[in-house]
């Protein structure tokens, strides 16, 4: 072994030092060497683990909705929340049922961002609560019947018979009462139980005896047929029934949050391609929320796909505005909105913007351009 120094240490034109050890050390530069391929290493460590970094999403934002009836009107909502659609766009959505007026409350209050109210109800809040507003139609009309007893046999039979609603004043009392005026009578010619609760409940109502009709949303009417119950007319058989659906939020909350805004009318957007695109889905989707027959939804998907019931470019109409206004529900309402701007509380520009920028173009293909310039001309400006 030689000594510490012994030899030249010349090798290749480059110095070293022969160490007692047998070791030879790097001489002068090592230690900056070493930490050039330190800072080397770490790097390349880095560039390895970024992926996994970047896949990580950011955080859901949690927000609540409420959906207003357990019926077709909200299937979007059910698809949107297990096809992943709010999700898509970072949100954590719940969905909280709560039948007319919980949903203006809750918007109200600040407990829920959106709910999916029918144009009528939306339009007779908004006229006495000018804080809310409405940013889109995703929904054209349900299977809305009038049902009755066994014992009666026509529309003017029900003069002087007991009709179920949840609320005076709400959708199923305003359809009652546009059905029931195509016989000619009046709101004041039958005798109007509120029974609180959604479909089942005035289905319940119904088949107890308690009252002798109500207005029943399919699947639920269906069974009622099948046990004998009259079917006397449903608000799809009539073209001047306008009974659409809204985008409805507080004001500030949209004017605060656009974003947010717009990204749940994109998933909503996505769940109805999906409804058209998926029918197996689509009615697992609804089952998950609402436990039916599957027969029985499975009709009501036909039909509503048949008629393409949800709105691909979901502009509020102008003419549908125009029905309530000219339909209301009593002489009261009637001077209510007579008296209201509903610009103030119905915005088109959202729906308008998305179509400039093409997303809906993007999500159904080229094909929709000819509804979305239809659509256009008669939204409510």
């Amino acid at each position: 072994m030689l000594p510490l120094g012994s030899g030249n240490g010349k090798r290749h034109g480059v110095r070293t030092v022969v160490l007692s050890t047998g070791v030879r050390d790097p001489g002068p530069g090592a230690s900056a060497r070493r930490s050039v391929r330190g800072r080397l290493a770490l790097a390349v460590a880095a560039v390895l683990l970024a992926p996994s970094a970047w896949t990580q999403s950011a955080p859901l934002r949690k927000i609540t909705l409420n959906y207003p009836t357990r019926t077709g009107q909200v299937w979007p909502l059910y698809l949107a929340k297990e096809g992943g659609y709010f999700q898509k766009y970072g949100l954590d959505v719940s969905l909280v049922f709560g039948v007319h007026p919980a949903g203006i409350a809750m918007l109200v209050s600040g407990e829920a961002v959106m709910t999916t109210y029918t144009l009528e109800q939306s339009m007779v809040a908004s006229s006495k609560d000018a804080s809310l507003i409405a940013l889109g139609s995703p929904f054209k009309k349900s299977l809305f019947s009038l049902m009755a007893n066994k014992n009666v046999t026509g529309v003017r039979g029900l003069k002087g018979k007991r009709l179920a609603v949840s609320q005076i004043g709400d959708a199923p009392y305003n359809y009652t009462v546009n059905l029931i005026g195509k016989a000619g009578l009046m709101p004041r010619d039958v005798d109007w139980i509120p029974t609180g609760g959604d479909v089942s409940t005035r289905a319940a109502a119904l088949v107890s005896n308690r009252v002798d009709a109500t207005m029943i949303t399919a699947p639920v009417y269906f069974k009622l047929e099948q046990e004998g119950y009259k079917n006397l007319g449903n608000i799809s058989d009539y073209e001047d029934i306008y009974a659409p659906s809204v985008y409805l939020f507080k004001k500030s909350v949209a004017a605060q949050n656009p974003k947010l805004a717009e990204a749940l009318v994109k998933a909503c957007a996505e769940a109805i391609k999906r409804f058209y695109d998926d029918k197996a889905f689509a009615m697992k989707a609804y089952l998950a929320w609402d436990k039916q027959d599957p027969v029985d939804l499975e009709r009501t998907y036909d039909h509503y796909a048949k008629v393409s019931t949800y709105e691909r470019v979901p502009y509020v109409l102008a003419p549908a505005v125009q029905y309530i206004l000219d339909h209301p529900a009593d002489e009261k309402i009637a001077a209510q909105l007579r008296t209201f701007d509903f610009h103030k509380v119905i915005d088109n520009s959202m729906v308008e913007r998305l179509v400039k920028e093409g997303f809906f173009e993007r999500l159904f293909g080229p094909g929709i351009k000819e509804e979305e310039e239809w659509k256009a001309k008669l939204a409510f400006r």
